[in-house]
């Protein structure tokens, strides 16, 4: 067959190879993100218990209730200033380093942070948590911006959205994964181990990653190393199936002649990039500000209020865990039928209407027994409609909107908005909570919807296209709007002609 025949969209079952190289970039990745969100949880008390005592030991006095609150809540929030600090570099990293050096780099600070958490406690120095917890961070912010983009890059078009979900399942994986060790059967007990088993995914990476090849694209548009290229290739996708998607690769890098990657700054400036731009930056900010991340940082509290008894609220916790793991792996099997726009519309419409339930079993949980297991209900529903589209989508498309010159500079802009809105809603939660009470959930209801009709109006289906076709959407949309705001009625070109 030849290479004009031959297209990468049928190429519908994925190679050993590319699976395994998914399962490498991925373990070392984004699992470390979800990891590191949950397992802080368990050891809440026995840490505060050791900063208690070995401030006694400095001083000679028990520490003050409010300034043992200020250093956990520091411990815990520092991972999202760290994340904020590796986003910002990992786009450069992945352009300097390649995708595969960026990631590989990036299990530095896992293991750094592992080895200055695990010493914490025979040194009696709490300080160290917090440089742990920071590095942690950095090294769950490079993962966010490298591991989609590395992901995105070496699967075929037909397999994008699927192998993409890699990022999303991985994070699931590792919230469940956190849960279950951090249970008082298995770590939970010893919190100094606990908080350094982060080491044990960076040191498989480091031993599995580098069996697998560097980004395909990079090679051949970044570096212009065809061979390099057409080598990874064939060992992602087979020697007989990789024609297709050399294709796409060849017609992007001639559109990418002379055209360096863009620093942040300069997609801000870019007037053909600016739907884009806002759309990335909208979804990674409604992805951390609709509500999931606050259900995590205070299962707790939103369990008791439902009336779990508190002996059972580490169980329904991980439950919790099992349940987005669950429907991330659906929304992988989902996503190259459905689409994206069906996938995170549906989604969060689903949660908007969960938002609602919620509210009103809070309101009436005392007017019966069986109310508050509606609220457990809700919880678990608002987390399976959060797993089946905004959790796996935002960090594909963030992918398929530009094309290779754009698209780290992409990520540093995305996760940076992502981190900082993490941090946001981690800080304002509990007054959010304090102030409104039952009706909390209304906020997110309110931003729900607003992103829902955002991607409805704005964000065209990128199901089975190149990257090159998306972009040429993209400026197709934004010529007719000029034309309709100068008010010229006159022949347009029309670039594709996919319906939304």
């Amino acid at each position: 067959m030849s290479t004009s025949e031959e297209s990468p969209g049928v190429q519908k079952i994925p190679s050993k190879s590319l699976l395994f190289a998914v399962w490498a970039a991925c373990i070392g990745g984004t699992f470390q993100y979800g990891y590191n969100i949950s397992v802080v949880n368990a050891p809440t008390k026995a840490v505060q218990s050791f900063i208690n005592e070995t401030w006694m030991e400095r001083y000679n006095a028990g520490i003050s209730e409010q300034m043992l609150t200020l250093l956990w809540s520091t411990i815990v929030s520092i991972f999202t200033i760290g994340g904020f600090v590796g986003s910002s570099v990992g786009g450069t990293l992945a352009i300097k380093c390649g995708r595969k050096g960026a990631l590989l780099i990036n299990n530095v600070f896992a293991i750094l942070a592992a080895l200055l958490m695990g010493v914490s406690r025979p040194v009696g120095l709490y300080e160290l948590l917090i440089v742990g917890r920071f590095l942690t961070g950095v090294n769950a912010g490079i993962s966010l911006c490298v591991q989609p983009l590395y992901l995105g890059e070496i699967a075929p078009r037909a397999l994008r959205g699927a192998m993409a979900m890699g990022t999303s399942i991985f994070i699931t994986g590792g919230i469940f994964t956190g849960q279950v060790v951090g249970l008082n059967e298995l770590l939970g007990g010893d919190w100094a181990i606990l908080l350094s088993t982060t080491c044990i995914p960076a040191v498989v990476q480091l031993l599995v990653l580098p069996w697998f090849p560097e980004s395909p694209r990079y090679l051949l548009i970044d570096k212009g190393d065809e061979r390099a290229c057409d080598e990874a290739l064939k060992q992602l996708h087979g020697a007989d199936k990789y024609h297709g998607e050399k294709a796409d690769i060849e017609k992007e890098r001639l559109d990418a002649v002379g055209v360096k990657p863009k620093k942040p700054w300069e997609l801000f400036s870019d007037r053909s990039l600016r739907r884009q731009l806002v759309t990335i930056i909208l979804i990674n900010i409604f992805q951390q500000l609709n509500g999931i991340n606050a259900i995590y940082f205070y299962a707790d509290y939103v369990f008791t209020e439902a009336g779990i008894p508190a002996a059972r609220i580490p169980y329904v916790t991980l439950g919790t865990g099992a349940c987005e793991c669950m429907t991330a792996l659906t929304c992988g099997m989902l996503i190259e039928s459905l689409g994206r726009r069906a996938l995170i519309i549906g989604g969060y419409s689903l949660m908007a209407f969960w938002c609602t339930c919620f509210t009103l079993t809070l309101t009436f949980q005392k007017a019966s027994p069986w109310v508050p297991y509606l609220s457990v209900i809700c919880v678990f529903a608002f987390i399976l409609s959060f797993g089946l589209g905004p959790g796996g989508v935002t960090n594909i498309l963030a992918a398929e909107l530009f094309t290779q010159a754009g698209r780290p500079a992409a990520y540093m802009i995305g996760g940076s908005v992502n981190w900082l809105s993490f941090f946001l809603i981690g800080m304002a939660f509990p007054f959010i909570v304090s102030g409104l009470k039952q009706y909390c959930f209304l906020v997110f209801l309110v931003i729900c919807v607003m992103v829902a009709t955002y991607i409805f109006l704005v964000v065209p289906e990128t199901k089975n296209k190149t990257f090159l076709e998306i972009h040429a959407e993209f400026q197709s949309m934004g010529k007719k709007r000029r034309n309709k705001v100068d008010g010229t009625d006159g022949p347009s070109q029309t670039l594709l002609s996919t319906s939304l």
